[in-house]
Formats: structure tokens, C-alpha cells, sequence
């Protein structure tokens, strides 16, 4: 069953976001080169720590000591690739919890293979839009996919890979949030949805891979990881709202949207109280 958004409190998310300021996590983000910088000062502006560490010598010591770890497939190549699975081995050793982004899985064989393959390594959260999941899902013979992506974008509204999302988390024990329109979030029993959000956030690079970092934020030290998840989804999408309200369109939305995510106190959030 899908939970409205009117049944996950702003005083949950205020409370999740009180705990990712007070502990202030470093997340060791291995991301898309395309995304680093706005990923960055998407978790600065969040109250997290980012740091980019992505040479092979380098991943598994600063995995292993890294409160989260994000894995994201974007400009995946051999060398990225054998970091990113040096981070991950280290991650789990450590018990560091970690999250996949699988951009344009299901479009390339190469990457679908890879990230195939890091669903058994035991990612803690996995975020992506509906052609993703599906196709993710699809890998494990969860679902099937008639959906492939155009490149980085979906195909699949996020409704309509609600079910693979679901099928996805009890098969790995990630909490798979499946984002569009309306956000899924699910660990395959409960579900939350969050309407939130503005069109104009998929005008913008980097956004959705900016949110998968600041998952890795919550899910760090999470009491509850469905919940934390949730409310990264929804802090990302209330700034996004919030962001448009002063911006003339995607040139001029990126800063209204970094000054957002850094004013949104949690006490405003608890007066909202819905």
C-alpha cells in the first residue's frame, strides 16, 4: 500500500534533518564528473560534509572511514569502475552504509552489467527514475522492462515502476526510491510518496544526482533508513519548490535552490506541522 505524503509528517522530516545537521556526515561521493561541484554544494547547503576522493589508491581507506558512501554510474569507465568497487568492498567491511545511483542503466549494456553486479554488494538505498528501477529490476527478473531510458532521462513515469521499486527492495533489503512526478520511496513492505517538487528541477544537471547524494546523507547513522530517505527525497523537492518561486528558469534556479536547502530550518518545518 502507498502512503500519501499527508501521513509522513514535515515534523519527521524535521527531525531527520535536526539529526543530519547535528552530525554533520561525511559522504564519500563517487559521482557522475559531470555533477561534482553542484553535488558538493548541494550537501554543504544540506549541513553535510562532501569529498570526492576517487583515485584507486585512495577509495578504500577513505570509504572505510567515510559515514556514507555514494556510488553513482554516470561517466562510468574501467578505472572509475574498479574505484568504485574498491569503495564499495571497503564500505561493507567498515559497515558504511552505501547508495546506488544507476544512471542510464538499462540504456548501455556496459554500465547495466556493473551496476547488475553491485546489487549483490548490498547498497543500502538505490535512487532512480522509473526506467532505471524497472530496469533494475528487470536484471534480477523482477519485472519486465518495455521501458528503456533516452540517455539519462526516464521513459517510465515513476508510477508505473512503482511495483519493480517495491520488488526491488525485498529482493536486495535496499530502500529503492524510485523518483518523478511523484517520489516512491519503499523497503518492499511500506511505501511513502512525495509530491513535491517543480518541473523545472529536470531542467537543471545535476539534481536528481545531487539528491542520491544527499540520501547517502540521511542514511548515515539512520535510526530508520525508510524514513531518512524520505526525507531526503522531500527536502530536495521542497527546495525545488521553493527555489522556483524566485527563479526565472534554470539559469537562475540553482542559487534560490543552494539557498533554500541552507535556510529551511527544522523548526519551520515542525510549524507546518502536515
Amino acid at each position: 500500500m502507498t502512503t500519501p505524503i499527508s501521513e509522513f509528517p514535515f515534523t519527521l522530516l524535521a527531525d531527520e534533518l535536526q539529526r543530519v545537521r547535528a552530525n554533520t556526515p561525511l559522504v564519500h561521493v563517487l559521482t557522475n564528473e559531470v555533477v561534482q561541484c553542484f553535488t558538493a554544494n548541494t550537501l554543504l547547503a544540506v549541513g553535510a560534509s562532501p569529498a570526492m576522493v576517487v583515485a584507486k589508491e585512495e577509495v578504500a581507506d577513505f570509504a572505510a572511514i567515510a559515514d556514507a558512501l555514494l556510488i553513482n554510474v554516470g561517466t562510468l569507465y574501467a578505472e572509475r569502475l574498479e574505484s568504485m568497487n574498491l569503495a564499495i568492498a571497503a564500505a561493507n567491511a567498515a559497515g558504511t552504509p552505501w547508495v546506488l545511483d544507476p544512471v542510464a542503466v538499462g540504456v548501455l549494456s556496459y554500465r547495466t552489467e556493473a551496476a547488475k553486479a553491485m546489487l549483490a554488494l548490498k547498497p543500502a538505498a538505490i535512487r532512480g527514475n522509473g526506467s532505471e528501477i524497472i530496469a533494475l529490476a528487470a536484471g534480477m527478473g523482477l519485472a519486465q522492462s518495455n521501458h528503456v531510458g533516452k540517455g539519462v532521462d526516464s521513459t517510465a513515469s515513476s508510477n508505473a515502476a512503482l511495483s519493480a521499486a517495491q520488488a526491488l527492495a525485498q529482493a536486495t533489503g535496499a530502500i529503492v526510491a524510485v523518483t518523478g512526478a511523484i517520489d516512491y520511496i519503499t523497503d518492499g513492505e511500506k511505501t511513502w510518496s512525495v509530491e513535491l517538487g517543480h518541473p523545472l528541477m529536470t531542467k537543471v544537471v545535476g539534481t536528481g544526482c545531487a539528491l542520491s547524494a544527499v540520501v547517502a546523507a540521511f542514511v548515515a547513522d539512520a535510526p530508520n533508513r525508510l524514513d531518512a530517505v524520505t526525507a531526503a527525497c522531500a527536502l530536495i523537492a521542497l527546495a525545488g519548490e521553493r527555489a522556483v518561486e524566485c527563479a526565472d528558469g534554470p539559469g537562475t534556479f540553482v542559487a534560490p535552490f543552494l539557498d533554500a536547502l541552507h535556510i529551511i530550518h527544522p523548526n519551520q518545518l515542525r510549524q507546518v506541522g502536515v
